[in-house]
């Protein structure tokens, strides 16, 4: 899927803009199971991108049974990590759902090409919920020792899971 979620974004990395989606699923067995990739209509700048029209992408959760489970986004040419920006994005996600990933492709990073986060619990979700800014801003480390965001390991990859793309771009 973050392959397949590459090849619709090239033509915006070619342009150093930012793409962002929805990954979206369903609970089976007490486990979440992403199924579908949405992409959203959306502006973009090099390190930031927004959705639009977001009833569209709740039609589709609606129609489908969905879960929204996470985000996906690239970082054109900056290497994979969690901005202040994304942090407070993920956060929308982890409160509604504690396992909510946020996946970060950065095809110009050959050290780290792709990442699985989310927040920190609870750690980095006080610092984010308590957090007033917006826009680009440099956080506190949580007072626990723990970084703000970490890499997610309850995450297991099955490339050979089929999956649905719905772009409404």
């Amino acid at each position: 899927m973050m392959e397949d979620f590459l090849r619709l974004a090239r033509a915006n990395t070619e342009k150093n803009l930012e793409t962002c989606g929805v990954l979206a699923g369903s609970l089976k067995n007490r486990v979440f199971h992403i199924t579908t990739l949405i992409i959203p209509k959306q502006e973009s700048t090099s390190d930031s991108c927004s959705t639009l029209n977001e009833e569209e992408i709740f039609e589709v959760q609606d129609k489908l049974s969905l879960f929204p489970l996470g985000w996906i986004h690239t970082h054109p040419t900056q290497t994979c990590f969690m901005s202040s920006v994304d942090l407070h994005t993920h956060y929308s996600y982890q409160i509604m759902l504690p396992e909510a990933i946020a996946i970060v492709m950065a095809p110009t990073d050959t050290s780290s090409p792709h990442g699985i986060f989310h927040l920190s619990d609870p750690g980095g979700v006080s610092i984010i919920r308590n957090c007033q800014q917006r826009g680009f801003h440099p956080h506190e480390e949580p007072s626990d020792g723990t970084p703000i965001y970490e890499h997610c390991s309850h995450v297991f990859m099955n490339p050979k899971i089929k999956f649905d793309v719905v772009d409404l771009r």
